[in-house]
């Protein structure tokens, strides 16, 4: 097995050792087992997700095949109110990939949400710069 350094925001790995805790594992049996539980649902159910690493160095979900962001199309549906239909045309994706990626997104909702409120904050600072300057 190899070894590998993880770093978690403080809050979220007092919850992990909580939780496994409550399981009465380790905290490297319990990230063990989520990551691998995690990589059998993206195999499984999300064959038309992938991941990419921007720029940044950060990690995000795309349609498979496309650079077209989960979050992207995420804040279409839900922000713009857009349809399945709506979305597929205009991003030039198929229906079929749109629902997936909005099933993917019900699924991992709290991970994106925290994505999209990150990138605002960022968009929001960067304005605030330039009217500074």
């Amino acid at each position: 097995m190899t070894a590998y350094t993880l770093n978690l925001p403080d809050r979220l790995k007092q919850e992990v050792e909580q939780l496994a805790q409550n399981q009465g594992i380790s905290l490297d049996q319990f990230v063990l087992w989520a990551v691998t539980e995690k990589v059998g649902t993206l195999k499984a159910s999300f064959s038309l997700i992938a991941y990419r690493q921007g720029a940044s160095g950060q990690v995000f979900p795309v349609v498979r095949g496309t650079g077209v962001r989960v979050q992207t199309l995420t804040i279409a549906a839900h922000k713009w109110g857009m349809s399945a239909a709506q979305i597929a045309d205009e991003y030039d994706l198929s229906e079929e990939q749109v629902t997936e990626v909005l099933r993917f997104y019900a699924i991992n909702k709290e991970q994106i949400d925290l994505a999209i409120s990150c990138d605002q904050s960022l968009e929001t600072q960067s304005l605030e710069a330039e009217w500074v300057s």
